[in-house]
């Protein structure tokens, strides 16, 4: 089922975007914002593992970690009424952006690679961005996820420099303005 607009009828809004995007700050105010349950797939994961993100992708390595993500998603994106916040690489893989783009509203936080890195230029655990040169790897995973974000999303917010209370108005006047506003 669509809305007016074509989007689907919504029993969850996600929301995709590089890390350090906003996606978890972001959903977390925008769910309590809408009285709805808010999930990160990140914690999720980090909870079914046992450890940090970091450690396993140390130990099993990005592909084993994509398998289990992928696994996550696809319970999460069932889930009525409910914000998720996706991990910055959840595009990655054909099957979550159709997961996400077929089952909730996807809002794409699109943010500059050099607002991020100096969001992120002290953060040690984000795996992908701990190498000699963290804002050539921010702009070469823009590049590369950029195209992919879009193509899972049904809006795009860029993120610059708002509040994350102007960022939470943003998505909430698109989600009224399509019909998507989930329901319970």
């Amino acid at each position: 089922m669509t809305t007016a607009h074509g989007v689907p009828d919504p029993t969850c809004i996600a929301l995709v975007g590089l890390p350090g995007s906003g996606k978890t700050t972001v959903g977390r105010q925008l769910a309590r914002r809408l009285s709805l349950d808010y999930c990160d797939s990140d914690h999720v994961i980090e909870q079914r593992l046992g450890c940090s993100i970091r450690t396993f992708f140390e130990h099993e390595g990005e592909d084993r970690f994509r398998e289990v993500e992928s696994t996550v998603l696809e319970e999460l994106t069932q889930k009525n009424g409910a914000v998720i916040s996706t991990g910055g690489g959840a595009v990655l893989r054909e099957v979550n952006r159709q997961r996400l783009h077929e089952r909730c509203q996807v809002m794409y936080l699109n943010a500059h690679p050099d607002d991020l890195f100096r969001r992120l230029r002290h953060d040690v655990n984000r795996p992908l961005l701990q190498v000699a040169d963290p804002l050539t790897r921010l702009r070469d995973l823009h590049a590369v996820r950029d195209p992919l974000y879009r193509a899972t999303a049904h809006f795009i917010i860029e993120t610059g420099r708002p509040s994350v209370a102007t960022l939470v108005n943003m998505i909430v006047m698109q989600l009224e303005l399509s019909g998507g506003l989930p329901r319970r």
